[in-house]
């Protein structure tokens, strides 16, 4: 791979092309990834406060600590049918550069996984592969394809 994906040499615990550490999740039978330095905490369902006049992937508001975050429901804003929560449904709270955090509503939890760079993939150009940009890389390993997203498109478009 001759193309620079990401930013190399910065400080932080980040994704570059030599790979980085990922939270991997699913949602149905497709699993997805984000960025270890986007995470904040894993937590349980928890009241959510619905916010009115909001897009229906935005379930609201939930209070941590003093702190309101919006929630989001992943499978709304991939276009999928919403399932009722179970006891290993969870919240994701991701914070971004700004300190602005945002959850996440996933299916499951699976594990912090070390992506190498031979398992880093540059996503097909095709609208029809990515047309809502949120996929930033495929990843390939153990004869598994995994989607990391991309947070700030996700939940800033």
């Amino acid at each position: 791979m001759s193309e620079q994906l990401y930013n190399e040499g910065t400080e932080e615990k980040g994704f570059t092309i030599a790979g980085g550490e990922v939270l991997l999740f699913s949602i149905e039978d497709v699993v997805y990834g984000v960025e270890i330095k986007y995470i904040n905490e894993i937590i349980g369902i928890e009241q959510i406060t619905v916010v009115p006049k909001v897009p229906d992937y935005i379930k609201g508001v939930i209070n941590i600590r003093g702190k309101v975050v919006p929630v989001i429901s992943i499978r709304k804003r991939f276009g999928k049918i919403e399932i009722p929560y179970d006891e290993r449904t969870c919240i994701i709270v991701l914070e971004f550069n700004d300190g602005n955090q945002v959850g996440i509503i996933v299916d499951r939890v699976k594990e912090v996984s070390i992506v190498k760079p031979e398992e880093i993939c540059i996503t097909p150009d095709f609208k029809n592969v990515n047309a809502n940009r949120y996929i930033k890389n495929i990843i390939e390993s153990n004869n598994e394809i995994k989607l990391l997203l991309n947070c700030e498109k996700l939940v800033l478009e």
